[in-house]
């Protein structure tokens, strides 16, 4: 499996939400930061989002918004309108709703926004978060010129929230993620030469075509017992080469990477699973359960026990 399946594995994009909102007149809704992808389809009308003084965008009718992030932001009919109280829109996110949300001031400017959210885990996420842009931006997603993979995915995402058909939730979930997979690799094709040789980015590997090779392994089989020269062979390198090269695009020394993944799978199997500690040192590569345990608490500042009852204690709440 390659590197980018296997993290979208790993990430879990489940629970996908939707709400239809129904704006008109002076307007304005408010979306705080949350562990989700958030994606936003202006079906008529025109909607500014703004996440920053320094950040904002306009999005006109068959825009769509992606926000891989969930970073909190704004929505608005009008860049300038500071009078009108927001809509928090988290709270209305109830599973797959049928009705829509009306809200503004006046009759005027009127706009309807299908606004998806998609639960992801945040930890595994990270390195995916943080290689793509605040978020991600496709003109005219409704028009004939649009990808084709979006056009249907468009298409499926309209058709479920207009039907009551068992199995809704998981077609979703389903469509969801692979409309999200589809808009990261078009934006890894639009990574050009340049990019890929001067950019540190973790995206930049994932299309190497000597570096592609040892994410693939580092993601599919973390708990062998890899070392620089074990991966170098699978990238058909010398080792100082794909050293160089894979701390030159990716920022990090390629042992560094493989921690970093490995106590990231730990810290899930802490937090869902069953497995004793010296288990999950064993399942993530850590041939002994004391190397594994000096690693994790010099990652995360707290011991796999202590993680693992800090975990406990935290779901009983929620």
């Amino acid at each position: 499996m390659d590197a980018l399946s296997k993290i979208f594995d790993d990430i879990h994009l489940n629970r996908s939400e939707y709400i239809y909102l129904q704006a008109q007149g002076n307007w304005e809704f408010f979306c705080p930061e949350q562990s989700a992808v958030i994606a936003h389809i202006v079906l008529f009308g025109q909607a500014h989002i703004h996440f920053s003084p320094e950040l904002n965008l306009t999005l006109n009718t068959g825009d769509m918004l992606l926000i891989p992030a969930g970073l909190e932001h704004h929505g608005m009919n009008n860049t300038h309108q500071k009078l009108i109280e927001p809509l928090n829109i988290e709270p209305l996110f109830n599973g797959l709703r049928h009705d829509s949300i009306h809200f503004g001031q006046g009759d005027t400017e009127k706009a309807l926004i299908l606004t998806i959210r998609c639960h992801l885990n945040a930890i595994m996420a990270r390195p995916l978060v943080n290689a793509l842009p605040p978020y991600l931006h496709l003109k005219n997603a409704l028009s004939d010129e649009a990808p084709e993979w979006l056009k249907i995915g468009l298409y499926f995402v309209a058709s479920e929230t207009q039907r009551t058909a068992a199995g809704k939730n998981k077609i979703m979930d389903h469509v969801v993620s692979i409309m999200v997979l589809e808009c990261v690799r078009d934006y890894i094709e639009q990574l050009n030469d340049q990019t890929i040789n001067k950019q540190n980015n973790w995206l930049n590997a994932l299309i190497h075509p000597e570096l592609a090779n040892a994410l693939a392994v580092i993601h599919s089989q973390p708990e062998l017992a890899w070392t620089v020269e074990t991966l170098a062979e699978k990238c058909c390198m010398s080792r100082s080469k794909f050293a160089n090269l894979f701390n030159q695009i990716i920022g990090e020394t390629p042992l560094a990477y493989l921690q970093q993944h490995r106590l990231r799978l730990a810290s899930q199997h802490l937090k869902h699973g069953q497995l004793s500690i010296q288990q999950i040192s064993h399942q993530v590569g850590y041939s002994s359960e004391t190397a594994f345990s000096q690693a994790f608490k010099k990652y995360y500042q707290q011991s796999p026990s202590q993680y693992r009852n800090q975990s406990n204690l935290k779901s009983k709440f929620v």
